[in-house]
């Protein structure tokens, strides 16, 4: 598998267009059936963001305990982030630094319940300017008060959702 700066990968993912790192609750980005074929080197996108566990968890990563040869499959066939540094380690302004590349203090969105304002430029937006089809699915976080911009599909939690024994 090769290891390739955040940057490398982000300019392969958009197509050419620079884009900043993302990272929502589960992302995928897909070619659409309704444009024009990509180029074949296109690449399809899966983002998986969890929170809440440290990178030992995953067994790609060097988890002694847990087992996941489903993460540990997508992580041989694809890429595998291994210099990633957290710049807010909250929820949802976490997600906010990962879908601008943007400091929180830029993106406006410097701790919960702040709402997102989600006019700037994120890299689902790019990505669907590149011929992309986006979609998100699980914990959005960055407020409800408008449709999340830059998917074609979604299905999130509102607010967090309860905590223990989620349904």
């Amino acid at each position: 598998m090769p290891v390739r700066s955040r940057r490398e990968f982000l300019k392969q993912a958009a197509g050419g267009a620079a884009a900043s790192l993302f990272a929502p609750a589960l992302l995928v980005a897909a070619e659409s059936g309704d444009v024009p074929a990509p180029p074949a080197k296109r690449p399809n996108i899966l983002f998986v963001y969890a929170d809440d566990h440290a990178y030992q968890s995953i067994s790609a990563y060097g988890s002694k305990i847990n087992q996941t040869p489903n993460i540990d499959r997508l992580a041989r066939e694809g890429m595998l982030f291994k210099e990633c540094y957290v710049t807010n380690s909250i929820c949802g302004p976490m997600r906010a630094v990962v879908v601008t590349g943007k400091y929180s203090h830029l993106n406006g969105m410097y701790r919960n319940g702040v709402e997102f304002e989600q006019d700037q430029q994120t890299f689902p937006k790019l990505l669907q300017q590149a011929g992309y089809q986006t979609a998100i699915v699980g914990k959005y976080h960055l407020g409800h008060k408008k449709d999340p911009q830059g998917f074609d599909d979604y299905e999130i939690l509102i607010g967090q959702g309860p905590y223990y024994n989620p349904p």
